[in-house]
């Protein structure tokens, strides 16, 4: 995240206005929050990684103005343990979003959290955490949710800057698509398409705030076939999956007892993944996102294009925005 130094609740003011009152006529910039944010305290909480099968403990400690969100491995001590959650910083995108360092140090499956963080507008934060994955808990986003809801926010004397999208940037791979262009909000649309029936052809299309993640993403979990879990599991990978955390498809049905949780689950989680994807650029965004058929990979590879791409983005605070849309 840019160094914006620290400022004044009362200098913010004076620079922005009244959010709740000059806001109030642009519904989404209403939602929003002149101000970064940080935990009101320590959020902990522990459960397995997916593809390790190891457990983990970690914790979201608050973090002062302009840190943006830091992974710290607690368990390494002989080099350098921190990892940024930047694009700049993804190194795997195969089946999660891994980033890591230039001492050779990975914190693997961080996009439920940080999409999390993202929707829930936590500025700063440092994670600490004592193996090399996050835990999966329910394969959703929703026990993040719920621990950043019982600790609580609080806002920090800085003003929160967001990225706004000028021009379209466009990343194509084959027949997968990913790309930002213009809005005055966070927009986001996603298609998926699969043979199995159980899933089919899927599309969401939705403005992103912290309502709607909430009721529309958060509780959507990762799915994947069991034909793919057998073969992961037989390369070291996949150990921590099982129906708790995994809606496993086996041809056209669902294996898990529950079922769905909504008809159209497997494309709301791929739209949960791409949130976290997109909070690698490091700031709030007003842009919308599409994606067709559009995994981990394409989402980092359109991160870094948009951030090589200055001309295509700014920086704006909310006043600005404001001034824009109305």
């Amino acid at each position: 995240m840019l160094q914006c130094g620290i400022t004044s609740k009362a200098r913010v003011r004076a620079l922005f206005g009244d959010p709740a009152g000059r806001f109030r006529k642009v519904p989404f910039l209403a939602s929003l929050s002149v101000y970064q944010h940080t935990l009101s305290a320590p959020a902990i909480i522990a459960g397995v990684g997916v593809h390790t099968g190891q457990r983990v403990r970690l914790s979201i400690r608050p973090a002062a103005p302009d840190t943006g969100i830091v992974f710290v491995r607690t368990d390494i001590h002989d080099r350098d343990n921190r990892v940024p959650a930047l694009g700049e910083s993804v190194v795997e995108t195969k089946m999660e979003t891994v980033i890591g360092n230039a001492a050779g140090v990975t914190v693997a499956t961080i996009e439920h959290l940080t999409a999390s963080l993202f929707a829930l507008g936590v500025d700063n934060a440092t994670v600490e955490l004592d193996g090399p994955e996050t835990p999966i808990m329910d394969g959703s986003a929703q026990p993040f949710v719920q621990l950043l809801d019982r600790v609580g926010r609080r806002g920090q004397d800085a003003p929160r800057r967001f990225i706004e999208i000028l021009e379209t940037v466009e990343v194509v791979e084959g027949g997968k698509r990913a790309a930002l262009m213009p809005s005055d909000r966070f927009e986001l649309a996603f298609e998926i398409d699969f043979p199995s029936r159980a899933i089919g052809r899927q599309s969401i299309d939705l403005e992103v705030d912290e309502d709607s993640f909430r009721a529309e993403l958060a509780g959507a979990r990762t799915f994947g076939f069991i034909q793919e879990v057998e073969a992961l599991r037989r390369v070291g990978l996949a150990r921590g999956g099982s129906m708790e955390n995994v809606v496993v498809i086996d041809a056209d049905r669902v294996l898990n007892p529950e079922g769905l949780r909504w008809p159209d689950e497997f494309v709301r989680h791929k739209a949960l993944d791409a949130v976290g994807d997109l909070s690698l650029l490091g700031a709030p965004l007003l842009g919308r996102f599409e994606g067709r058929y559009a995994g981990h990979g394409i989402n980092n590879a359109l991160v870094r294009a948009v951030l090589a791409r200055p001309q295509a983005w700014r920086w704006t605070t909310l006043a600005e925005a404001y001034a824009q849309a109305v």
